[in-house]
């Protein structure tokens, strides 16, 4: 992994968190303050995908892409968090369920 330099300006408050961290952890600051840019990354990728997921604007594997979770990871976490993104109108649902019924139905009488 190749790093970058970047120079940021931040609040004192969330120096302060780092420094916590940087305690707590044992880290040195840089070490801390990548591994908490990761974790935030991490958090929004994920937050994002469910975000864009609940509005319909991309589907499951999508959001799981973007999440970087993998399909079973991402199922799990929308069920923890309780996100729904299952839209039918009831016509839909009628409509889905009768042409459902009536595949079954012919490809019962076929054999």
């Amino acid at each position: 992994m190749t790093l970058k330099p970047l120079a940021v300006r931040i609040p004192e408050e969330i120096e302060k968190e780092i420094q916590e961290v940087i305690e707590r952890e044992g880290l040195d600051k840089a070490t801390a303050v990548r591994t908490l840019l990761e974790l935030g990354i991490g958090e929004w990728r994920k937050q994002t995908a469910l975000e864009l997921l609940r509005n319909g604007k991309v589907t499951f594997a999508k959001a799981a892409e973007i999440a970087k979770l993998s399909l079973w990871e991402f199922a799990d976490m929308v069920k923890q968090r309780n996100i729904e993104w299952v839209r039918y109108r009831p016509e839909e649902i009628d409509k889905e369920f009768k042409e459902a019924s009536g595949r079954s139905q012919s490809e019962t009488t076929r054999f």
